[in-house]
């Protein structure tokens, strides 16, 4: 039986780079549909890809989480390749990261990223990546080192039941929630990581971006898990409003007066906060619960993943 792989590029002025990803995948995944979103490119990117034989779509939003948007929409196959057009990953770990899905049945397959290159990653972003992956493994007990990799293959289970919501960077924060909230299984496999050759200028702003991932990662934690989120603040209202009633309560037991009105109130306004944040955390894990079981009934509706040739996938323009 034969497979459709499709390698799906996002590209934000890449014209420097994109021919020679294009050439690389393609001598590494022979077959295999190369298809380049121009996200909002002003540059020459469209043109140069499709020069070198890639399908190009146009979407003219920059944020990486747009060209992604509109690249699993649009593209059909069995197996996803999703990689930067940097050229700074290595093609030939794609016929491996393939195998994982077609052959093994795997969902996520992370390309962890390896070398000695110092030039690969600026700097901040080492360090950074070790926080935000630390951060992610915790919180949502998912085995992955590197949890940022921008190269990853996706089986075609994953890709349709996978709601992209973000535009940027953050892409890669959800696809990880996507796979450990669904219990997917998933894979990582090393692959060589080297800097951007000359010209080519990195679209990632360390601290602004950082920052926008670590608030998105804590917004997934929120709606994957709400009766923790909410119960945690929830009880911790409760304690304070408990701790500061405690005064009160001795004094009206020692005179029969209240004087610290000011207190008693607040005490009961936290104590009544809380129990309402619990109680809006037993509503919303119901309704994530709901969530996830229509998702993962979506999921078991597509065919599980084959093995096989690769064949190239058919543009919504081809005929039968």
């Amino acid at each position: 039986m034969t497979a459709r792989v499709a390698i799906v590029i996002p590209c934000l002025n890449e014209s420097s780079t994109i021919a020679e990803v294009v050439e690389g995948f393609r001598s590494a995944v022979p077959g295999a549909t190369i298809v380049v979103a121009a996200n909002g490119s002003d540059d020459d990117t469209a043109a140069v890809a499709e020069a070198a034989g890639a399908r190009v779509l146009t979407e003219p939003r920059s944020g990486k989480g747009y060209a992604m948007r509109r690249l699993f929409a649009d593209v059909d196959a069995d197996c996803y390749v999703m990689v930067d057009g940097d050229a700074t990953y290595d093609p030939s770990s794609a016929p491996e990261m393939i195998a994982h899905v077609l052959d093994r049945g795997v969902d996520m397959v992370v390309g962890r990223r390896v070398g000695d290159d110092e030039g690969a990653y600026r700097a901040g972003h080492q360090w950074g990546n070790a926080v935000l992956s630390w951060a992610f493994r915790r919180l949502f007990r998912i085995d992955i080192d590197d949890t940022l990799s921008g190269y990853r293959a996706f089986s075609r289970r994953f890709v349709k039941t996978f709601p992209i919501l973000t535009q940027g960077f953050e892409l890669e924060a959800d696809l990880n929630a996507h796979a450990a909230s669904l219990g997917l299984s998933y894979h990582e496999t090393d692959t060589v990581y080297q800097s951007r050759p000359e010209g080519s200028e990195s679209k990632l702003a360390t601290w602004t971006d950082g920052l926008k991932i670590m608030r998105r990662l804590l917004r997934l934690f929120r709606d994957w898990r709400p009766m923790l989120s909410f119960t945690v603040v929830g009880f911790a209202l409760m304690l304070l409003g408990g701790i500061a009633v405690i005064p009160v309560l001795v004094e009206y037991a020692r005179t029969g007066l209240v004087t610290r009105l000011p207190t008693l109130l607040a005490a009961t306004a936290a104590f009544l906060a809380g129990g309402g944040l619990v109680g809006t955390g037993m509503i919303l894990e119901r309704v994530t619960r709901v969530r996830l079981e229509v998702t993962r009934l979506l999921y078991l509706s597509n065919p599980a993943p084959h093995g096989g040739s690769i064949v190239t996938t058919k543009s919504p323009d081809d005929t039968p």
